[in-house]
């Protein structure tokens, strides 16, 4: 079988000019975060099968990279299912590994606990635009805090990040689940049916308003309580306060505590944001995931036209592991949406330090070598960044390359220099 120089589909291979940009990223990210308090974990790339399927992670759990039993514990012949064949998975996000490890050490974390997480996920989804099979995630996460400080902090953070990487006029959407369900409540939908009905509502911008109500009513749901669902929608286009119209309609089936939590946080955040965006009540948000229980959020970018970050809270994730309801609230930026922003507009990295490269002729004396590295080690010492390779046949095509590459200094050294 020949050998394939290719990536494998839906995998990316990094060239040295986009790996800068994304380790001036990484860097922003981890100064700002820390800023704000988040410490840095990392949990494995691979989790168990029971984790990773627990009817949480919504569609993703369609989309696990599974891993087979190994040696001894992998009997072809004797399996007689799935279970038998796979234990364990790639994670498909990070929300699930960080419950596990909070699950597992939350006698030694200070409480709240502020994580943050930065790494690979996989997911064996349909390679897009800006969307891969293997992609980074960046994780921001507050177990511990039951208030709406947790829902403020991680967005301030979370745009404080983008507006120091040049985003702006961005918008973060934002809703509650307890909406959502008062909503499919109000309109007759059974209890064990809401999750099918926010499934068709998420695809709201893809298909509108006749495409939801289609999907529904194919859905076998009754066209009464489809009508009722959609006239919602409908009123809240012509309202200023649509929170305000919302909770008044629905009046006994939505707390009041969903309505006022949602102002403070929308005040709280429009009086203190220092990044250019703006935060805007979206009540078709929904979220794929169905361990949010409560505030969800997503950012979205005029430049892109779809969500590259969400999150929300998920109050019901530690006590599957433990027992015990722990609070907890994370918001999760898509990485690789960012990057693919940054090299389209043609993002460079700020003050770089100045690129030297040092051509060095073959045959050079070990004298002269020495004393050419030592140059270059002490212009090191003094901030610059200093390439020191041998000298090619095509020495023109190689200085044209090096000049491409941002080395605007570029000396020569040979073996009998001319006097």
């Amino acid at each position: 079988m020949a050998l394939s120089k290719k990536p494998v589909t839906g995998m990316k291979d990094i060239l040295p000019e986009e790996m800068k940009i994304r380790d001036y990223v990484i860097g922003v990210i981890k100064e700002t975060y820390g800023a704000f308090g988040f410490t840095s974990i990392e949990a494995p790339c691979v989790e168990h099968i029971e984790n990773l399927s627990n009817k949480q992670g919504g569609e993703n759990e369609k989309l696990i990279f599974k891993i087979l039993k190994r040696g001894e514990k992998l009997n072809l012949e004797t399996a007689e299912s799935e279970k038998d064949l796979v234990d364990g998975g790639l994670r498909y996000d990070l929300t699930v590994p960080l419950v596990r490890f909070y699950a597992n050490h939350a006698n030694e974390l200070p409480s709240p606990f502020k994580a943050l997480q930065m790494g690979n996920v996989w997911r064996a989804d349909r390679p897009q635009r800006g969307r891969y099979r293997q992609f980074m995630q960046c994780d921001i996460d507050i177990l511990g805090e039951p208030s709406n400080l947790a829902e403020i902090e991680l967005i301030l953070a979370t745009t404080t990040m983008l507006g120091k990487l040049g985003f702006k006029n961005f918008q973060i959407k934002i809703n509650e689940r307890r909406i959502l369900k008062a909503m499919a409540a109000y309109s007759g939908f059974a209890e064990e049916n809401y999750e099918s009905v926010f499934i068709t509502l998420d695809k709201m911008d893809k298909i509108g308003m006749e495409g939801v109500e289609r999907e529904l009513l194919e859905n076998g749901f009754e066209k009464e309580s489809v009508n009722k669902y959609l006239s919602l929608f409908k009123q809240m286009e012509e309202k200023a306060d649509q929170l305000g119209f919302l909770a008044d309609v629905l009046g006994d089936f939505l707390e009041e505590e969903v309505k006022t939590g949602l102002q403070e946080i929308t005040e709280s955040v429009e009086a203190t944001q220092n990044s250019n965006f703006t935060l805007v009540f979206d009540p078709t948000l929904v979220r794929g995931m169905s361990y949010y229980t409560g505030t969800i959020f997503e950012v979205v970018m005029p430049e892109l036209g779809a969500s590259c970050g969400g999150g929300g809270r998920y109050d019901k994730m530690v006590g599957k592991f433990t027992g015990k309801d722990v609070p907890a609230c994370g918001f999760s930026i898509g990485f690789e949406r960012i990057i693919l922003l940054l090299l389209e507009s043609g993002f460079q990295v700020p003050a770089q330090p100045q690129k030297t490269a040092y051509l060095l002729e073959k045959g050079l004396p070990g004298q002269e070598l020495c004393r050419v590295i030592a140059k270059a080690q002490q212009e090191r010492k003094d901030g610059k960044q200093v390439l020191v390779v041998r000298m090619n046949k095509n020495k023109k095509f190689q200085k044209e390359q090096l000049a491409k590459e941002g080395y605007e200094d570029i000396q020569e050294f040979y073996k009998n220099p001319i006097k």
